[in-house]
């Protein structure tokens, strides 16, 4: 199948588990993890309607951003983002999704700072406590968004996380459903319930996450095919 066509078949998938929660699909970001997918599919996905597109990798993005890739759609950073390379990020893409930890909070205030620009994040949770995974804890997480709300230079619109791996259906709704709770919980708390997103899923879980309360959904190999890890 094609991009367009699996676009199509995500948008009715998101918009059944959308129906399912008494929701609207409507209501669903839709972004494209476009990681080791090159300009023209990219551009195909932009021409499919995609909400956005997602890079895991800074230097695959400065690529594809020379190329034009993203014309006609947010970009979003949805990887590891390693501080020494902040200055490649800040100001390119429209929302880093990966920010989960306090120096990498400071060190895009402070490139932001010195471009004299607001960058919209997301503030990155650990939920499964896993220690391959970057992100807060949900024991962090309260203090780190209460220093991203006095970051004069950072937007926080929400919370992004990334489950362990599921073996089962519904495996990971428990994870999707804490974090959900936070994501409430921190915007009444600090954010005077304006928090925006509420980016949980990919590929083989999205549906519980959107019936767990997620917003924005972040899907590869669903609409791209399978990666070949080999090249």
């Amino acid at each position: 199948m094609s991009v367009t066509e699996n676009i199509a078949l995500c948008r009715a998938r998101i918009a059944e588990a959308a129906r399912q929660a008494g929701r609207s699909g409507a209501e669903i970001t839709l972004v494209g993890a476009s990681k080791m997918n090159d300009a023209a599919a990219c551009q195909e996905a932009i021409a499919a309607g995609i909400d956005a597109l997602g890079e895991n990798r800074v230097q695959e993005m400065t690529q594809k951003l020379s190329q034009n890739a993203y014309l006609g759609a947010p970009l979003h950073f949805i990887g590891h983002l390693q501080r020494n390379k902040v200055r490649q990020v800040v100001g390119h893409a429209d929302l880093i999704q990966s920010v989960g930890s306090e120096p990498l909070l400071r060190e895009i205030e402070k490139t932001a700072c010195q471009r004299e620009l607001v960058q919209d994040i997301l503030l990155e949770v650990n939920i499964g406590g896993e220690e391959a995974k970057s992100g807060f804890s949900p024991a962090e997480l309260y203090a780190a968004a209460e220093l991203a709300a006095q970051l004069p230079h950072i937007r926080c619109l929400g919370l992004m996380t990334i489950p362990p791996v599921a073996y089962f259906p519904q495996e990971n709704l428990p994870y999707f459903e804490k974090v959900r709770a936070l994501f409430v919980d921190i915007s009444e708390k600090i954010y005077d319930n304006k928090l925006k997103y509420l980016s949980m899923g990919m590929s083989g879980d999205f549906a519980d996450a959107i019936r767990a309360g997620s917003n924005m959904v972040r899907l590869g190999t669903a609409i791209f095919g399978a990666r070949d890890y080999t090249k």
